[in-house]
């Protein structure tokens, strides 16, 4: 993997003064002139967000405790800066003025999440739904509507209500996969009629392996072992656990969707996958080779093969020693195999995977289970995880195609974070050539998987606005639209964001 160079800054002055100036920036990567046009008909561009990173009113009219907003408010220290999301980006307040902006920018559709206590406060819905929450979102959906943008809509980005956890361990038990189905269910009921487009789970890789194993996402569990004062856990069993319990409740979603509301409705619906692609450490060893295929499996095809195939990949089933990894019933098999309509895939980055066999004298964790060393290094990006490899999402959409049957498949992130500098002036804070770049070179690979035959049928950028990145906090920015913390939340477009509006005109 080749150090990836990025553009210098440009003078300021002449981007804001024209914004096709934007283009100057950008390679041609083979293509003359990168934009919406060369796509094909149909294509749809947005932006992407989550509810907890953007929401704010977090204790508003009504809306029940996730575990994000209990663990940041318990555990400060787990966040990079202590803070937390309770008011975030205040769109639950200013959604029509985002809206007008995605309208602005040429945008198609916007993808946003339905936070689970606020429609349901206990996450039970024989406990009672909260109007107020469903208001809200009928509000919302209508908005983002008469702006001409199409809703999709995220049903779980990690808020898992709290009284689940307390009550039973939230997604550490089968239980959940009923209550998260009437959650679902609620939403098709009271939305379903101007939402076309459901995504059952995002990333349930980051949420088992985050949230389970490395302890850095809630609700911060690990192994005693790895001594970074999780709140319990067990990083050998727990991350299966809950990643089979994900699937059985995508699996009940979605089997309710189209056994009850999909024919009336004609929607579609599927699931949000993250990988990172894998680049043997050395590519002339056979070994290393094998280790990059098994890091895929471990991250992704955890979730494929279930979906395509009704059981975990043979890589899966043979590392993972001892009775840890769980089985699907034949009932369950069958339910899961064929489960979307769609398959979302989130793309950021990739890492150099290389054979590590003394992983197996290590405590056993999924996160050493698959006897890969897997590395990366800063380049250009805020975190430290976020290696820039524009090649890589080509390789993991063939990779997909050819491997899992051709899916119909929408890029529902891609993108790249800088730190939040306080020193800068805001001037200079809004020049992001370094995220155009990275924009221009993911979409034109983008383009050239369209061209091989892949099904790619959607780009959601993340982010819309700088965010709440979970346990970095507002450490990083993510958006394309800049947002000042400290001066009433208000928005400015960042360099990307003329960028993008040129991108984006019909």
């Amino acid at each position: 993997m080749k150090g990836y160079i990025v553009i210098g800054l440009l003078a300021l002055v002449d981007f804001f003064a024209n914004t096709s100036n934007a283009n100057a920036i950008t390679p041609s990567y083979g293509i003359s002139s990168l934009n919406r046009t060369i796509f094909p008909k149909g294509f749809t561009f947005g932006a992407a967000s989550a509810a907890y990173q953007y929401e704010g009113a977090a204790f508003e009219d009504g809306k029940g405790l996730s575990i994000w907003d209990y663990y940041s408010h318990k555990y400060p220290e787990k966040i990079a800066d202590g803070s937390n999301g309770d008011v975030a980006d205040d769109q639950y307040h200013r959604y029509k003025e985002d809206f007008g902006i995605l309208r602005d920018m040429n945008a198609d559709a916007y993808r946003f999440s339905i936070a689970w206590p606020r429609l349901i406060p206990t996450g039970k819905i024989s406990d009672g739904v909260n109007q107020k929450g469903i208001d809200h979102y009928n509000k919302f959906i209508n908005e983002l509507l008469a702006k001409g943008l199409t809703p999709y809509v995220t049903i779980f980005h990690w808020e898992t209500p709290m009284a689940l956890e307390h009550e039973y361990g939230g997604f550490l038990s089968h239980r959940i996969a009923e209550d998260f189905k009437d959650f679902a269910e609620l939403c098709f009921k009271e939305f379903g009629d101007r939402v076309k487009h459901w995504i059952t789970l995002n990333e349930p890789w980051t949420y088992s392996n985050g949230g389970y194993a490395q302890g850095v996402l809630a609700p911060f569990r690990c192994s005693s072992w790895q001594n970074l004062n999780c709140t319990g856990g067990d990083s050998a069993t727990e991350p299966y656990t809950v990643a089979h319990n994900l699937l059985l409740a995508h699996t009940a979603a979605v089997d309710v969707y189209k056994t009850k509301y999909q024919a009336k409705q004609k929607g579609f619906i599927g699931i949000t996958l993250v990988c990172h692609w894998m680049v043997p450490y050395n590519p002339k060893s056979e070994k290393d080779r094998a280790a990059a295929l098994r890091a895929v499996d471990f991250m992704f095809g955890w979730f494929m093969d279930p979906l395509t195939k009704g059981r975990y990949p043979l890589s899966m089933r043979t590392y993972v020693r001892g009775n840890r990894l769980p089985m699907f019933t034949p009932k369950q098999s069958k339910l899961v195999k064929g489960s979307y309509d769609f398959i979302g895939l989130n793309y950021y980055t990739a890492n150099y995977a290389a054979d590590a066999p003394e992983y197996k004298s290590l405590n056993k964790s999924y996160l050493t289970d698959a006897l890969v060393s897997q590395t990366t290094s800063r380049n250009g990006a805020a975190s430290s995880w976020l290696h820039v490899y524009p090649k890589g999402i080509y390789d993991l959409l063939v990779y997909t195609k050819t491997k899992y049957g051709d899916p119909e498949i929408y890029i529902t992130e891609n993108g790249i974070d800088e730190f939040n500098n306080a020193s800068l002036r805001l001037k200079e804070a809004l020049v992001d050539t370094q995220r155009i770049d990275y924009y221009y070179s993911h979409l034109a690979h983008v383009h050239k998987a369209v061209g091989a035959g892949v099904k790619v049928k959607a780009y959601f950028a993340w982010s819309f606005l700088d965010n709440y990145e979970w346990a970095s906090g507002y450490t990083v920015r993510f958006g394309i639209y800049f947002i000042d913390y400290d001066n009433g939340l208000k928005r400015y477009p960042k360099l990307s964001a003329h960028w993008f509006q040129n991108f984006l005109k019909k």
